[in-house]
């Protein structure tokens, strides 16, 4: 199952870093339909993320990041290839997998000497075949979209194929109160309350099955085994890289009774979802706590972000931003997002570059000075320059496709249709960020230049979900 790579190893990486502890530590940390609004380093007030919020001042908050895709599968795998996912064959969630023939930041960097892990959510693939898990798992018609981290440059795992509840991520209530529901969420089951198996498990190797500490809070669960990772790399002074992928805030959202009393002036609905986002935030804490115990968290780099915008009808807010989750509109693609490396990025500001999940790739490429070892076509760029020097635009523009929307987005300009082909529209995203003005009639020209360059792009995508970039 395990694919094997024969790259070679560039001598100016060598010299400069050598794969050795010397090397920057890298976590890519990704939260699950967390809106631009929801957290305080963007401007909200009643969410409580005291940790996140002081990891972003002492980084540089992205302030125009964007998802590569309106919805999570899609996002997950822009991240880990520098490729948008219509390449490869996901264009939604629950559809398609990573394909073995595409080129992982795991696999790139182990071969560097890093240390690999990834840990939470998967969602690129199916994760066993020999019984029914999750969306997907364990039902023949499914099976050749079986995909687990190993076969993507990963030595450790700990993940599920998708959502599970954000509290005892393993159970569910029997029976539900007032306010709850399956779908949305519920109390944590705690005193004589009954519960039973929700149906999504956790896996951390080939049909292995997690059975042991799956309980209470499950960002807590998660980083219960990326510690335990990371100090092992600590030990072998090796660098590691490490994709964080939390559940939260995705529905169902759960939490206790104390993490529900943070919030216990507002409703139910709130102080559930409020509650696991700060549930959140704590393990965010604990997590830089440990690298600041074992030395290393000067030369560590942390990119946070969320894989898309906030899902409907809850608490979650894309702020003054249009539509959510699932709609190519900036409430839908712009999430919250900062980047963090003491040793090198000086911190407390923003920066407005337009910037991708599909960046991360090529950018990660160029600070350790190695060449793409691939002549797959990559979406992204490298934003190194624009962190590292404070500018504030990029070279070419980020085209998106979802369902029926396309859109192409520049340093100041996007260019949407919202329904495949029947109509378009045209946005100044400096003097508009709300997209409240359509000025495409006064502006035929511009749209027509960008009209192309999206149809370009379209077309070489295209090219790449036939399996041409394989050949």
């Amino acid at each position: 199952m395990r694919k094997t790579t024969n790259y070679l190893i560039p001598l100016l990486f060598c010299a400069v870093f050598g794969g050795n502890a010397q090397s920057p530590n890298i976590i890519l940390v990704m939260t699950d339909d967390q809106g631009w609004l929801d957290a305080g380093f963007n401007g909200n007030t009643e969410i409580q993320t005291p940790h996140l919020d002081k990891m972003a001042s002492d980084g540089i908050i992205l302030d125009r990041f964007y998802s590569a895709s309106a919805v999570c599968s899609p996002t997950r795998a822009s991240v880990v290839t520098g490729r948008n996912p219509l390449r490869m064959g996901i264009p939604n969630a629950n559809t398609g997998h990573l394909k073995t023939q595409e080129l992982t930041l795991a696999e790139i960097l182990k071969t560097q000497g890093y240390a690999t892990g990834h840990f939470g959510k998967w969602h690129l693939g199916t994760l066993t075949t020999q019984e029914k898990d999750a969306n997907r798992g364990g039902q023949e018609k499914n099976a050749q979209h079986f995909s687990i981290p190993s076969m993507h440059g990963y030595d450790t795992f700990f993940c599920t194929e998708s959502k599970v509840p954000t509290y005892d991520p393993m159970r569910v209530p029997q029976s539900f109160d007032a306010g709850e529901s399956k779908r949305y969420g519920w109390k944590a089951v705690e005193g004589q309350r009954k519960d039973t198996t929700y149906g999504t498990f956790y896996w951390d190797g080939h049909e292995q099955k997690v059975t042991q500490n799956l309980k209470g809070d499950d960002s807590q669960v998660i980083m219960d085994r990326v510690i335990p990772f990371m100090e092992m790399s600590v030990k072998a002074q090796k660098p590691f890289f490490s994709t964080i992928w939390f559940h939260t805030p995705h529905l169902p959202v759960v939490a206790d009774s104390a993490q529900r009393a943070q919030y216990a002036k507002l409703d139910l609905r709130k102080q559930i979802y409020y509650g696991t986002l700060t549930a959140m935030d704590q393990q965010m804490g604990r997590l830089w706590e440990k690298l600041e115990k074992m030395g290393v968290a000067e030369n560590t780099m942390i990119w946070f972000c969320s894989d898309n915008g906030p899902e409907n009808r809850t608490p979650g807010s894309a702020g003054k931003f249009r539509a959510r989750k699932r709609s190519l509109y900036e409430g839908g693609v712009r999430v919250p997002a900062f980047v963090i490396w003491k040793k090198v990025l000086q911190g407390g500001s923003r920066n407005t570059t337009p910037m991708v999940t599909s960046d991360y790739l090529p950018t990660l490429l160029e600070v350790l000075n190695i060449k793409y070892p691939s002549t797959h076509p990559l979406d992204g760029e490298s934003v190194w320059t624009n962190l590292s020097k404070g500018k504030h635009e990029r070279k070419k523009p980020i085209g998106f496709l979802y369902g029926n929307q396309y859109s192409l987005v520049n340093n100041r300009y996007k260019y949407l249709s919202p329904d495949k082909g029947k109509t378009y529209e045209l946005y100044d995203l400096i003097n508009d960020p709300e997209e409240k003005h359509n000025i495409i009639s006064e502006n035929r020209a511009l749209a027509q230049k960008m009209h192309a360059e999206l149809n370009s792009w379209m077309v070489a995508v295209d090219a790449s979900a036939a399996g041409k970039d394989y050949k």
